[in-house]
């Protein structure tokens, strides 16, 4: 009989299934087309008004044509209205349906995307079962837990490594591995159940402030992943910014030459007097930004990585707050909170954003969310090929929203001129409003 109803032709179990599926996606969108067009009608009283100008008129005799006529232009000014009024609830009607088309295509379709997303062995981006230590700490992404990120999915192999280990036990020396995590955005990594190990002869740091200037103790830090340096004199004669006895370092930031060298003096008076109180450095290094901000009664935190050498390690010894964060993170901070946040040449190309220039425009966005209104950004010898400034970085800043307070652009030299790379350092303002 279905067969015969159907043309004589039997539907086969999937072709059912479909043309089910149509005709109840079919017969709630009558269902809601009659609902809106009733609703619609007589929540506007547009239904009644219709009716009343269209009823019959009653037949008058009329001594008057100048009478008439205006009854007759009256009665076609009221049909033209109502012509108007009836447009208007055709669009809102067709406004209506295509919203429901929408969400019913969004309820289709939203089961099969959590799916892809979620984190489950043998579907979506991650093709394992997760197991052991790594499946303790991720948890179960549908009950609301830690859940992996995207970037994970392409250090399948690393991820599992990193998680390895005797829980309770020493943790594992592999802080290249953690970096290399962390570069390629897997982020933020999952807890371990295991402890780092101490360094062997540990001392006490230096007190404040004399720690801020101090060489810390060899024996502050753990070596093993920093082949073939064992001691601070040794990542010192690497140029790495560890050389605090060194003129460079001890000379930074301490005079303005009136073009790309700025004076933190000079940044603070940017502002009222002790208005500057908290801060970020991103990409600072050994920390010398901070120290120099901490000798005036500012807060910085350095945010760094250990990239080949121990710069947490090295930024704490000198009492300063060193701050894990890795390539295109979210900057941990609540917004409109820090006054100034300091970055240059690591903007680029180095600690977080790779040379990409929306991710570039992602970051600035960020250094804009956490300033508060009237907070500096210091854009501090920030290296761009020469022939983008005008067509890309100014843009840029312009559209993200800063205030010039100071602007001074020069060429690169040392191998700069040859590349034509040129530096870029700023002073700019969030806006108060």
């Amino acid at each position: 009989m279905e067969g015969e109803l159907l043309g004589k032709k039997q539907l086969s179990p999937p072709n059912r299934r479909r043309w089910c599926r149509c005709s109840t996606t079919t017969v709630t969108l009558l269902l809601f087309l009659v609902t809106n067009t009733t609703s619609i009608l007589l929540s506007s009283g547009a239904g009644a008004s219709v009716v009343r100008r269209y009823e019959p008129a009653t037949v008058r005799l009329w001594d008057d044509s100048a009478a008439l006529l205006a009854d007759l232009n009256a009665t076609r000014s009221a049909l033209e209205s109502s012509r108007v009024e009836l447009a208007g609830l055709h669009a809102r009607l067709g406004t209506a349906t295509a919203l429901l088309q929408t969400l019913l295509a969004e309820a289709r379709g939203g089961d099969d995307q959590q799916k892809e997303e979620a984190p489950v062995a043998g579907t979506g981006w991650w093709k394992r079962e997760l197991a052991g230590e790594l499946k303790l700490a991720v948890g179960n992404a549908t009950a609301g837990e830690a859940a992996l990120g995207h970037a994970c999915g392409r250090f399948q192999d690393e991820l599992e490594r990193y998680m390895d280990y005797k829980p309770g036990g020493e943790c594992p020396s592999d802080a290249a591995l953690e970096h290399l995590l962390m570069r390629g955005g897997c982020e933020p990594l999952p807890r371990r159940r295991c402890r780092p190990r101490s360094p062997a002869g540990y001392v006490e740091p230096a007190p404040l402030p004399k720690s801020l200037w101090s060489m810390p103790p060899d024996a502050s830090v753990v070596w093993d992943a920093y082949h073939p340096c064992r001691n601070y004199s040794c990542m010192a004669s690497r140029g790495l910014g560890f050389d605090l006895r060194g003129r460079r370092e001890k000379g930074m930031w301490t005079r303005d030459d009136g073009a790309l060298a700025y004076s933190v003096d000079t940044a603070l008076a940017a502002k009222p007097n002790g208005t500057v109180r908290i801060g970020l450095d991103i990409g600072g290094g050994g920390g010398t930004f901070a120290a120099r901000m901490r000798e005036r009664g500012v807060t910085v935190a350095t945010a760094t990585t250990n990239a080949g050498a121990p710069f947490g390690s090295f930024v704490a010894s000198r009492g300063l707050v060193p701050l894990h964060v890795g390539p295109a993170r979210r900057l941990p901070f609540f917004e409109g909170t820090l006054d100034v946040v300091h970055a240059g040449r690591e903007l680029t190309g180095g600690w977080m954003v790779p040379g990409d220039g929306v991710a570039l425009e992602f970051a600035l966005f960020d250094v804009y969310r956490v300033l508060r209104p009237g907070g500096l950004f210091w854009l501090d010898h920030f290296v761009f090929p020469g022939t983008q400034l005008n067509s890309t970085y100014a843009p840029m800043l312009h559209r993200v929203g800063f205030k010039r307070l100071r602007w001074n652009a020069g060429q690169k030299p040392d191998g700069g001129v040859e590349k034509n790379e040129w530096y870029l350092s700023a002073l700019l303002q969030k806006p108060m409003t």
